[in-house]
């Protein structure tokens, strides 16, 4: 039976190499082809060497992992990417998804949990952690949101504030009265999801609702 075999991405020298270690272990049925430090260079090495699975960190200085998921698809690399990391909350599982992770576990995972993984990978199906399993479960079952999209007058005030505009001066500049300023700021704080003027701005910023700074 052909060896599977890995590129490992992770910015940790030590845990690249108890990684390696572990899958170079005889009779193990996996390859380590090579190593990277980030996404960027990860991303180079597996359009290079185009191994089988590219176990992928996610926050890492110098390219982070899901960047590196997305450009590898854009890429049309053959390998399918597992994610390895420490974190398993909603704004790091669920992004890495999208962009085209096929499995994704926590580096606590036993070891015989991780090859087993690393095989479901290279076959194409998906491996999920029970902790990621159980939050992709509910952000799936969780109810659609209203409608998000701001207003263009909603848009004009979050510009506005955006500059540091205070509410008064907001009303003055669109002729609307101060308290209508604030009925529309509630609103676009339950879109976004927010509770003041500066999450607004940045979360706005962040989905790109406002352009660059």
């Amino acid at each position: 039976m052909t060896d599977i075999t890995l590129l490992i991405v992770d910015d940790h020298p030590v845990v690249r190499d108890g990684l390696r270690g572990m899958f170079a272990a005889e009779g193990s049925g996996f390859r380590v082809l090579g190593e990277a430090p980030d996404g960027v260079r990860g991303v180079e090495l597996a359009l290079e060497l185009d191994p089988d699975v590219v176990l992928m960190d996610l926050r890492m200085p110098g390219g982070g992992g899901v960047d590196a998921i997305a450009e590898l698809g854009r890429r049309g690399a053959r390998s399918r990417v597992l994610v390895l990391t420490t974190y398993d909350t909603d704004t790091d599982t669920l992004p890495a998804i999208e962009a085209g992770a096929t499995g994704y576990l926590l580096k606590d995972a036993p070891r015989e949990e991780l090859f087993a993984a690393v095989r479901a990978a290279a076959e194409g199906r998906t491996v999920l952690s029970p902790a990621v399993a159980s939050r992709l479960v509910t952000a799936v079952r969780a109810p659609a949101p209203a409608d998000t999209a701001l207003s263009a007058r909603e848009g004009e005030i979050l510009a506005l504030v955006a500059k540091g505009t205070a509410n008064r001066a907001i009303a003055a500049e669109l002729f609307i009265s101060e308290a209508t300023v604030k009925t529309h700021l509630t609103h676009i704080y339950a879109k976004l999801g927010v509770n003041d003027r500066a999450s607004a701005v940045a979360t706005a910023y962040d989905r790109r609702i406002l352009g660059g700074p």
